[in-house]
């Protein structure tokens, strides 16, 4: 599954395909070579991978792997990334540095895919971005590079709600090289809101010019926001009107693994925000909660909150606030970092009596405990060492002090139990009336996320077409498109 842009959709069509195949009672894995994302996950065997593939991996039943996404890049500060190969950190560079890994990084990327061929029925692969980025052609891994490398047939997944979906759709196909369109099958049409016979004649047209099918055209699913990969995502996400408990959420430039608060908002009664202006100020001092989440670049971020002067008002508040990893270390009296930033000794908000050592390694890992006297399974990355230098109550792994919380783990809230008694002592603290609704298992409402994206599959895709793509590969045949084809 290729894609016109970022956010076209590649990511959720993939996840709703692999539902799809595993309904069939087909063994599928999902697959993407190379991933930029700050939201990632821990595998059962202390790998870090894209969320994204971790909940295609979910739907498709299976368990998440460091073969699923064998190359993830996590931006930091000063247009550097991470490089996380295999499901650990092999080096930071710049994107001129990073050209040096390609040719490692290809055969790699190759090997993992080779062994899930071998393990599955099926393997679904998602690009990244789009492979129309003739700019980044040399030398990819991700879209056509391995498409041409394994031979495999491509589907262009273009957004409509974003408009110019059939320029889109056609561009995409002409930029490309002769050798790379003659993979390109057909296309998707997501994210369609319209009359679908005022679309027909769009649909007809481009695949006289094109030569190629449209698979089929999904519609808009009101309510989709669980583990969206790119925070930019998070423009259109859903907010909830007039709830009993405000939740707030400060979207820092670098945040990360902001899906840690989805568990929140899937309880009925509570709306969670996001905020990251100045403007945003007397939100953030009115919440019931602020949450500071995860960040990639922990100084960089506190830096931007102080300029931007919410750091005052979130230090100023009084109300519960809620730190995770990055935003926990925040909250902190010191943080000296020679690792991310190198900015050494740094001032954090002082919120709770703690200091934060960065280490060169990273944790990773996938630790169980027990908080409000529930049972609480979670995940970790950070290279933040935090020491409790005070008085303090242990909350998790990190503390409390007064109505302030702290801990590394991402992934808590979506324990059920759990998250209702933290949310009871908050709205306790707030002074809000809010009584948690019982029964509510959030892992329940991702399978019927995941179930509503199969749906979609089966009720507006040609299934048997894509069955004949899967068996088959792409048709032989296909045209070659101006100006691309004549490179």
């Amino acid at each position: 599954m290729a894609g016109t842009t970022s956010d076209a959709g590649k990511s959720v069509v993939t996840a709703g395909v692999c539902r799809w195949l595993a309904r069939l009672g087909v063994r599928v894995a999902p697959f993407k070579a190379q991933n930029m994302s700050l939201n990632s996950f821990v595998t059962a065997d202390g790998a870090e991978i894209g969320r994204a593939q971790v909940a295609q991996a979910w739907a498709a039943g299976v368990e998440p792997s460091a073969d699923m996404n064998p190359v993830l890049l996590k931006p930091g500060g000063e247009r550097r990334s991470q490089v996380v190969v295999l499901g650990k950190p092999l080096a930071e560079v710049d994107a001129l540095e990073y050209g040096a890994y390609k040719d490692r990084l290809r055969e790699v990327a190759l090997e993992s895919y080779r062994r899930l061929r071998d393990s599955f029925d099926v393997v679904i692969c998602e690009g990244a971005g789009s492979p129309a980025e003739i700019n980044l052609r040399r030398g990819d891994i991700a879209n056509m590079g391995l498409a041409r490398a394994a031979g495999l047939p491509v589907v262009v997944v273009g957004d409509i709600d974003r408009g110019g979906v059939f320029a889109a759709l056609y561009g995409t196909v002409g930029l490309l090289e002769a050798g790379d369109q003659a993979l390109v099958s057909g296309f998707l049409i997501n994210k369609f809101r319209g009359a679908a016979e005022l679309l027909a004649p769009g649909v007809d047209m481009i695949e006289r010019l094109t030569g190629r099918r449209v698979y089929g055209v999904l519609p808009w699913l009101d309510g989709l926001w669980l583990d969206l990969e790119d925070s930019l995502a998070l423009d259109n996400r859903p907010e909830a009107v007039g709830a009993g408990l405000r939740v707030v959420v400060v979207r820092y430039p670098r945040i990360s693994n902001f899906t840690d608060v989805d568990a929140l908002a899937a309880e009925p009664g509570v709306s969670v925000r996001f905020v990251s202006r100045a403007a945003d100020a007397r939100e953030v001092a009115e919440a019931d909660l602020v949450v500071l989440p995860g960040s990639r670049a922990t100084v960089s971020d506190l830096e931007w909150l102080r300029r931007t002067g919410l750091a005052d008002v979130v230090r100023e508040r009084r109300g519960p606030v809620l730190g995770v990893c990055g935003g926990y270390q925040m909250l902190g009296h010191t943080i000296v970092d020679e690792v991310e930033s190198r900015a050494g000794r740094v001032a954090g908000l002082g919120m709770l009596p703690v200091a934060v050592e960065f280490a060169a390694g990273k944790t990773l890992g996938r630790p169980v405990g027990t908080a409000y006297g529930c049972p609480v399974a979670a995940y970790e990355i950070h290279h933040g060492i935090v020491t409790v230098t005070g008085e303090a109550e242990p909350f998790l792994d990190g503390c409390r002090a007064g109505d302030v919380w702290g801990t590394t783990w991402h992934g808590a809230l979506e324990n059920d139990d759990f998250r209702r008694a933290f949310l009871a002592d908050v709205a306790a603290r707030a002074g809000r009336e809010f009584t948690p609704a019982p029964g509510v298992s959030f892992a329940a409402l991702r399978e019927r996320q995941f179930d509503a994206l199969a749906d979609l599959i089966e009720d507006h895709v040609d299934t048997a077409g894509l069955l004949e793509l899967i068996e088959k590969g792409a048709p032989a045949g296909l045209p070659v498109l101006a100006p691309g084809g004549a490179v």
